[in-house]
């Protein structure tokens, strides 16, 4: 069964494996990727359930890519997860062109996976 196409995105190409992994072994379909300069048109290509992306992307910040998928049109309805180590960014949730949730490294399985649920469950 489908639970749902997930998009990965972090430069850490080690954590796209255990994302990776951990999602599909929950029954997720996941699609990674490792350059945030590719996000919109992987987006386009794939369009996924939801987005699990990275703050710190090499030279990019996932916050501000973030703000472009919530402002397009075509892509302002997926859910995006925002994942740092860093950064507590949980004041940041009510911004304008904010992540929907927010998950810190090094995550906890159950919780990371709780999350991507409570987003793709359909809304009441």
């Amino acid at each position: 069964m489908n639970m749902g196409r997930i998009l990965a995105v972090d430069d850490d190409s080690d954590i796209l494996e255990v994302l990776q992994f951990i999602l599909e072994d929950s029954g997720y379909e996941v699609d990674t990727l490792s350059d945030g300069h590719y996000l919109l048109d992987t987006i386009e290509k794939n369009a996924p359930d939801l987005i699990l992306l990275d703050i710190m992307l090499g030279n990019m910040d996932g916050r501000e890519l973030c703000k472009e998928v919530k402002k397009k049109a075509e892509t302002h309805d997926i859910p995006v997860i925002l994942i740092s180590a860093s950064h507590n960014i949980s004041g940041t949730l009510s911004q304008d062109g904010a992540p929907d949730d927010f998950i810190a490294k090094p995550f906890d399985i159950n919780n990371l996976l709780s999350k991507i649920k409570n987003q793709l469950r359909p809304a009441a």
